[in-house]
């Protein structure tokens, strides 16, 4: 129980995918601009991510790796099931929700070759996670990467109504809030060590 608290915290705060490891930045600097956006852009990264490894994790450990082909196919295999998660999600945002699907636009069908959905995956091997581990990190990276997206659509909403130089105005001064935010991220290191 204390792992995955560790596991957990570790993935929200300290190995934030956006603020510290710098992964998934296209969606965030896309969507971050209207809270609505950003939250649902969060919600189906969250859903992707925690679906993609409940496949991914016994596809490589009973198919992928006995017969010695993770090293050639895990990446295409991996892509294809984030692959059909996203086209799961586009369907359903499209026939329930059109304001958000619209809003979410291009940045939609991108969550196939967001890094941070892959990078999960690959994380997931890399630290030998069990079944139940990995289902706890990927939706606790989801609840980091919905964080940090809401964090920042808040200041960017914000700084539209502020008097900001024009030289700085749309993504310069968001680069260097996201640099700040960062930076501030960068204060929970330390606090806990995932093994």
């Amino acid at each position: 129980m204390n792992e995955l608290f560790v596991i957990v915290i570790s993935a929200i705060f300290v190995n934030n995918f956006i603020l510290s490891q710098f992964l998934g930045l296209c969606p965030f600097f896309g969507v971050s601009k209207k809270m609505d956006s950003a939250i649902g852009m969060g919600f189906a990264v969250t859903f992707v991510l925690v679906m993609s490894i409940m496949i991914i994790y016994p596809i490589n450990l009973y198919i992928l790796a006995p017969l010695g082909l993770d090293k050639f196919l895990q990446i295409s295999v991996f892509i294809l099931v984030i692959a059909a998660f996203v086209q799961l999600v586009e369907i359903v945002l499209k026939k329930l929700s059109k304001g958000l699907y619209k809003a979410l636009g291009i940045y939609l069908p991108l969550i196939t070759t967001n890094c941070a959905i892959l990078g999960s995956a690959f994380l997931v091997l890399q630290k030998n996670f069990d079944y139940l581990q990995s289902l706890v990190f990927a939706f606790a990276a989801g609840i980091g990467f919905t964080l940090a997206l809401v964090m920042m659509s808040g200041v960017r909403e914000r700084l539209d109504t502020a008097e900001v130089p024009k030289a700085f105005k749309d993504l310069p001064i968001a680069f260097i809030t996201a640099g700040l935010m960062s930076l501030a991220m960068f204060g929970f290191l330390g606090i806990v060590k995932l093994g």
